[in-house]
């Protein structure tokens, strides 16, 4: 019980470390995402959120970049949360979100 407090604790933390500030956003072809940027301290971090996520937060979403990109501009609050619980989970390369995250 307390070893999982301990770890919830750090997570949060590790959570709140992360911030948002680069509101640039561009969609990655090769990946079929979104990519973001978030920083925790000094160290950049990538997030790609994918096609399958934006359409599970806009239903009947249009297939272009332009609405992949207003998706993801609406729906941005939501999006950097989701960021934050998937980088509490490992440090990695990049990050990505998919329809489960969401």
């Amino acid at each position: 019980m307390a070893a999982q407090r301990g770890r919830a604790q750090r997570d949060e933390r590790k959570m709140m470390t992360l911030q948002f500030p680069n509101f640039s956003r561009s969609f990655d072809t090769t990946r079929d995402a979104v990519r973001f940027w978030g920083y925790d301290s000094a160290m950049e971090c990538s997030f790609f959120v994918t096609r399958a996520a934006l359409a599970r937060l806009v239903p009947n979403l249009r297939s272009d970049e332009v609405a992949l990109l207003r998706a993801f501009d609406a729906n941005r609050t939501l999006i950097c949360d989701a960021a934050a619980k998937v980088y509490v989970r490992g440090r990695k390369g990049s990050y990505e979100l998919d329809a489960t995250d969401f």
